[in-house]
This record gives structure tokens, sequence and C-alpha cells, in this order.
């Protein structure tokens, strides 16, 4: 009787099992589990706490905000959660909201103390909105941000103390908003700043010294009601703007601030000499000093200056103006209007507009004599004034429109400076 043939069953099998766990684990490679990848659900409640503190009539459907759906993942979702980026997780770890950057599309509302738990994020960026209230203590909890960015909206209150906690960050941007009080004396512990911008606001106060942020390249605190004289500022600055303050004394701590490519100090209390040493930085290209109490400015003969504007409108600079103006070869506008001028102008100044200034303003100050006859060959179009002075200024040439005063009164001003 023949042998019973044993069936393959066991080789079947084995074969089989290996190929589903080739499938699968093939499968766990391309498709990633969503436990592993989903988002920190304290960094979803906080979402959706910020979405919450804002006016739903404000956010358009073609906002960021507007995008925001939590039936999706806010790190994994596909054209969702526009202005928010996330970490990429580890193994066996979650994903984590580092950045949050909205458009400006007019959202009315408050930032939420929740704010607070996006331990990881580095970038908070809510510019051109109308939030309002005060920023959150919470903020300063989160000591990985490296950038602060909520200008132009409404926030009030004042800039806590405890913002020098977060050591971390290279950019403050609070222009424009209704904030007030003292700028934190400490604030110098930050650094790793390199734009700290906190103009057009209700500051008050001295500014503190600043020279500890060695690393400090755009320092804008215009438009305040800060007064005193000149702190110490650190010489890696390259734009500095303390415009529209009360501000006083005088601008020689300035001297060492070689690096400035732009500087305003307009609209203050500054007196004394605008120096030679400023005009003649390497790299300065705006220089406006202008609606202060300087008394001279001093213009040395350069070559290779970068300056392209002064303005030094409504001082009581006097003398003659200066004639080695016409050695800065990159000068385009020049505003020495309502000043203590006196004298001829010099006749390089119309070679000069002639060739490369576009613009002269020399108006309300006491110059006299005969209108060079280089600004009567002007032939391209240039924009200034000369009125209001005591000159001979033939109405042919454009920036002779205006009256101009009596001869006396010129006369007059020279002898009472003599006296």
């Amino acid at each position: 009787m023949a042998a019973k043939t044993q069936p393959s069953f066991s080789y079947s099998s084995s074969s089989l099992l290996l190929t589903m766990s080739l499938f699968l684990l093939v499968l766990s490679l391309i498709v990633p589990s969503s436990v592993f990848s989903a988002t920190l659900r304290s960094d979803i409640q906080a979402l959706e706490a910020i979405i919450r503190s804002v006016d739903p009539s404000s956010i358009s459907p073609s906002s960021y905000l507007s995008t925001w759906d939590f039936s999706e993942d806010p790190c994994e979702g596909s054209g969702t959660f526009l202005g928010v980026m996330c970490s990429f997780p580890l193994e066996n770890t979650t994903s984590r909201v580092t950045e949050i950057d909205l458009d400006d599309d007019g959202y009315d509302g408050f930032l939420s103390d929740e704010i607070g738990n996006l331990t990881e994020l580095t970038v908070l960026s809510l510019n051109k909105n109308r939030f309002r209230g005060p920023v959150p203590e919470s903020v300063f909890q989160l000591r990985k941000l490296t950038k602060l960015s909520l200008a132009e909206n409404f926030f009030t209150g004042d800039i806590s103390p405890e913002i020098t906690r977060l050591k971390e960050l290279k950019t403050v941007d609070l222009s424009t908003n209704s904030i007030a009080g003292e700028i934190p004396p400490r604030i110098s512990a930050l650094r790793s700043l390199t734009h700290l911008i906190l103009s057009n606001n209700h500051l008050d106060g001295k500014i503190p010294a600043l020279n500890g942020l060695w690393k400090l390249q755009v320092l804008e605190l215009g438009n305040n009601h800060l007064y005193g004289m000149l702190p110490k500022l650190p010489p890696s600055l390259r734009t500095l703007s303390l415009c529209f303050n009360s501000l006083a004394g005088r601008i020689s701590p300035l001297h060492r601030l070689k690096q400035l490519v732009s500087l305003d100090v307009s609209q203050n209390r500054f007196s004394g000499t605008v120096g030679h040493e400023i005009l003649t930085f390497p790299d300065i290209s705006r220089i406006n000093v202008s609606f202060n109490q300087f008394i001279s400015i001093e213009v040395i003969k350069v070559t290779g200056s970068r300056l392209r504007m002064l303005d030094a409108d409504g001082n009581h600079l006097q003398g003659h103006l200066p004639l080695n103006l016409a050695t800065y070869e990159n000068l385009k506008d020049i505003n020495l209007r309502s000043n203590m001028f006196s004298g001829d102008i010099p006749r390089i100044y119309g070679k000069r507009l002639e060739n490369s200034w576009r613009s002269l303003y020399l108006e309300n100050n006491y110059l006299s004599g005969s209108l060079p006859e280089e600004f009567q060959k002007i032939s391209k179009q240039i924009r200034g004034n000369l009125s209001n002075n005591c000159l001979q200024c033939p109405k042919n040439v454009p920036i002779c429109q205006g009256p101009q005063k009596p001869k006396s009164q010129c006369t007059n001003a020279m002898l009472g400076r003599l006296e």
C-alpha cells in the first residue's frame, strides 16, 4: 500500500507570515504612525485659545487664521494652519509649534495667556493687526524665543522687566503701539539682541545704558517721551533713530559709533556742535539733526564719503555756508533751512546742483549778495528754495521763488552776532 504524502502546510504558512511581516515593515516606513507625529496636545490647546481670543468677524476668508482647522493636526494638515511652523519629531515624540507668524489681515482681539504654553516657540510675529490690551506675562516664559514682533497693533501696558529672561532674543519690535512706562533698566542683559525697535509709543524716562548689547545693529526709539542725556551705546550700531523725544546735551558720545549708516536725532533739544567725526563715518549715508539747538557744524574736506543726505533744518547754525560740502562726492540732498547762515552762497554749490546734487534748501537764513551765475545755468530740474534771505535772486531761477528779507535785516543780524 502506497504511503500517504504529507501536506506542505508548514512551509506555506511560514512563507505567508514572512510576506506579511515584510509588507507591514515597508508600510510602517512609508506611513508614519500618527501617534508619534501628532502635535503635542497642550500646543493644540494654546492655538485654540489664540483663535478664540480673536473676534471672528475680523477673520476674513483669505486670512491665515481662516485656515486653522482643528479637525486636522496643526503640524500635519495640508494647506491648513498657515502662519504656523512646527519641529520635526524625533522617534516616539510629538511635533511642537516653533513659530507663529500671522499675516496683516486686521485681526481684532487679545493675545491669549495660553501663548506661554508654546514652550518651543522661537518666533512670535503679529505685526499690523488690531491686537490690544497688555502683552501677557506668559510671553516672557518662552525661553527659546528669538523674535518678538508685535508692531503696529494697539498693545498697552509697559515693557515687563521679565523680558530680560528671554536670553535668546535677537529681535524685539514693539513699535507703533500704546506701550508706556520706562525701558527696563536691565535690558542690556539681552546680549543676543541685534534689533531693538520701540518707536511710536508712549515710553518715558531716561534711556538706560545699552553698551552691553554688543551685537545690537538697529536701535529705534523715536516718537516717545524720552528725556535726559545720551546713554552709553554699543559701537556695533548701524541704524540709530532717537527722533521726536526730549533728549538734550551734546551728541559727542556718538563719535564712537563708527559703523553707523543712518542717524536720526531730529526734533530733540541737543545743542553744541555737530562734529566732523559724525559726518565722516566710513559708511554713513543719512544724517538728520534737524530741529535741535546746534550752533555749529564741522564740515571738513573728505574723499570717498558715502553721505547722501544731510538735514540740519531748524537749528542755530551760524557763519558761512560750509564750502567743504562740495567734496562729499555722493551727497544728493542738503537741507540747511531756518538757521543763521550769512554771507554769499558759494559758486561751487551751483556747480554741484548742475552735476550731482538733487535738492538744496537754504531758505530762512541771512544769506546775501548776488546769486552765483552757475545757478542760472542749471538745466535739469532740481528741488530747493532760497527765499527769505537777503539775496539778489532772479525770478527766472526756479528756486528763487518767494520773497526776500530787507537787506538791513541781514546786516543787523550779522552785527548782532559780532557784538
